[in-house]
């Protein structure tokens, strides 16, 4: 009886080996360059000025009317969060469709090419660049998200359309229904859960951003710490961090549940058949 071939180990590609080498000379370059003081890091002193600093943040401020701000601001930042999420994701949507090619090669270089515009540039330099013209506050900060977040959902959203079998919908097209139709009732019942699983966890890094676009005055939670550390009221900060925390884990575990659902049969397909009576509704009245 022969014993089993045993595969031959993966052959490294010559372009792969030469990346792997210029990433780790990047790597070496780098703790090079940067001229860090890795003694005096790790010193009594540095570890005795950590500690005083940490201790000026015990206790937190419990009064009632700062809680109260606090929440407020909390709040303030969800709403800017989830709104900013909604916007992207309607333009998301809706620039994805020309992004998958649907509308010829020229459209689909085009779009991406803004698409690849909105999503590398980061939601603080968005935020820098709206507030010049909306002004501070919360607005400007939902902007900025909205922005970035379109790009970034914009780009999912087209590659998924890319990867779906075309069967179904062309199967409509050549029975007589209209492109927009054969989509909502071929193509999107398919990629919906992915949509919004996706839209979940970018939602869910949007309260992660929303918490600091207060920094250069976009409102919410970071605008309340940048103004208490600005004045070294450290107990009040540790309260707007300890906010912050709480939010980001709680809408975490959220968007976790919410994601793992939509990616069960039972929930997809409950999608499935919302998207297609949805496309009834327009297409029938």
């Amino acid at each position: 009886m022969k014993s089993p071939r045993i595969p031959a180990p993966p052959v490294i590609e010559p372009a792969t080996g030469v990346l792997l080498i210029g990433l780790l000379a990047l790597v070496g370059v780098s703790f090079y360059s940067l001229t860090i003081k890795w003694g005096e890091l790790f010193s009594a002193d540095a570890l005795r000025s950590c500690m005083e600093f940490l201790n000026g943040f015990v206790p937190p401020e419990l009064a009632a009317p700062f809680l109260i701000r606090v929440a407020e601001g909390m709040l303030e930042t969800l709403s800017m969060s989830t709104l900013g999420t909604v916007i992207a994701f309607i333009f998301g949507i809706t620039l994805a469709l020309p992004a998958s090619a649907r509308f010829g090669a020229t459209a689909r270089s085009l779009i991406r090419l803004a698409l690849n515009i909105l999503r590398s540039i980061p939601e603080l330099v968005w935020a820098v660049i709206v507030l010049i013209a909306a002004g501070l506050g919360p607005f400007a900060g939902t902007l900025a998200l909205a922005l970035h977040t379109t790009g970034v959902l914009g780009r999912l959203f087209a590659d998924a359309l890319e990867n779906l079998p075309d069967a179904p919908e062309a199967t409509l097209r050549i029975n007589g229904a209209s492109p927009m139709a054969a989509f909502f009732y071929a193509s999107l019942p398919q990629i919906l859960p992915q949509l919004m699983s996706y839209t979940l966890y970018r939602w869910e890094n949007n309260i992660r951003a929303a918490a600091i676009l207060g920094v250069v005055g976009a409102g919410g939670l970071g605008q309340m710490l940048k103004y208490h550390l600005s004045l070294f009221q450290m107990h009040q900060a540790a309260s707007v961090i300890i906010a912050m925390l709480l939010m980001i884990t709680l809408v975490d575990g959220i968007s976790f549940r919410l994601r793992r659902q939509l990616v069960g049969n039972y929930t997809s397909s409950r999608v499935a058949r919302l998207a297609c009576s949805i496309g009834r509704k327009i297409f029938s009245g």
